[in-house]
């Protein structure tokens, strides 16, 4: 039987992956740099050599002076918030594509579908509740406890979203994405109650690290950070690069999935506990960052076609250059004020899943 059309391009893997990886890895690199070097402050490329050096010990450089305050700012600052930024973006954009590519459709996202206000929730009790398990965990160091306690609060509470979200989109084994969206706006809703009632009881200090919490903000970024949000979105590309024939499969349906001998039940757990595990960690050090996962894995799409062999990586390479351009304009456009990252992800994503709402009421005759 012949297939239609679009499951024929669905299932297309012959897109040169490699040279489209390359493009995205030369942008990112520009990015990155870029990110580095604007700023209120301005520095040379040349600086921020010597900086990068002075910081891993390669104190004696012969063609460039360093200057203590700039290495401050270059190492202790812009660099970190770089790393994290391109962790953090990568994370959100390969777990919308995995989310996309489970509910079949185009306008799943972590945030919309409640999974980052789930998140939100888990890590803003860990954020009232630290200093009173730091009071009972007194042999570990605090920042120990801040650092462990605030991803495992965020994944079991994406976890517990997700799975809600999931329940209430289902229906005699088949997803309806309507669904999905009320059940999303419903936990979303849930997810505001309990995060204004914490901030309620919620002391000045912790007030702060809510709000910041709720707009998204990649602001004092630390090492044990950056080294946990990268080990988790390599670990993601890895997990999710393997399931692509696997996501492929289930584009056609879940019954042609399990024909073809994948267990779909299984695969399902899976994609919606990493999907979890890796919203949770970008949250957990950022703070709900909307429309990355959203919007990323929907333009390689239209470009490339929806098959995941591709879909995965490169959306893990463009939702990192994303982001690294939104952090970048939150701290130029209104300098020396800095914009919460997620106002400006907001800005950009909010037109964008209006439009893919209009193409979708046209699909359906509206």
């Amino acid at each position: 039987m012949q297939q239609p059309a679009h499951q024929d391009h669905a299932l297309n893997t012959n897109v040169p992956l490699t040279r489209y990886a390359a493009l995205a890895s030369l942008v990112l690199v520009a990015a990155a740099i870029a990110s580095v070097v604007l700023g209120p402050i301005s520095v040379s490329l040349n600086q921020v050599l010597a900086s990068v050096l002075h910081l891993i010990g390669w104190q004696h450089i012969s063609w460039a002076e360093t200057n203590a305050y700039l290495n401050v700012v270059i190492g202790q600052i812009r660099l970190p918030r770089t790393l994290l930024c391109i962790a953090v973006g990568g994370i959100l954009a390969i777990c919308g594509a995995a989310m996309q590519g489970l509910f079949r459709n185009p306008l799943a996202d972590p945030s919309i579908l409640g999974v980052s206000s789930g998140a939100s929730v888990g890590a803003a009790l860990s954020i009232v509740a630290v200093n009173v398990l730091t009071h009972y965990l007194s042999w570990l160091p605090p920042a120990t406890v801040s650092l462990w306690l605030t991803p495992m609060m965020a994944f079991l509470g994406a976890l517990a979203a997700t799975i809600l979200v999931y329940r209430l989109g289902t229906v005699s084994g088949r997803t309806s994405v309507n669904l999905m969206l009320l059940g999303g706006i419903a936990v979303a809703s849930i997810a505001g109650a309990i995060i204004g009632l914490l901030s309620y009881v919620a002391d000045d200090q912790q007030l702060r690290a809510l709000s910041f919490w709720q707009m998204g903000s990649l602001e004092g970024a630390t090492w044990p950070q950056i080294g946990l949000c990268w080990a988790s979105l390599i670990g993601l590309v890895v997990y999710f690069q393997r399931q692509d024939n696997a996501l492929n499969a289930l584009l056609l349906g879940e019954a042609e999935a399990g024909h073809l001998g994948i267990n779909v039940h299984r695969l399902k757990l899976e994609l919606i506990a990493f999907s979890a595990f890796g919203v949770s960690i970008a949250v957990s050090v950022s703070g709900i960052i909307g429309f990355v996962g959203l919007v990323v894995p929907h333009l390689i799409r239209l470009v490339l076609g929806p098959s995941h062999r591709h879909l995965l990586l490169l959306s893990a390479l463009l939702g990192a250059i994303l982001l690294l351009f939104a952090d970048i304009i939150s701290r130029t456009v209104v300098t020396p004020a800095q914009l919460p990252v997620g106002i400006v992800t907001a800005a950009i994503g909010a037109p964008f899943f209006i439009f893919l709402l209009m193409q979708q009421r046209q699909r359906f005759g509206g």
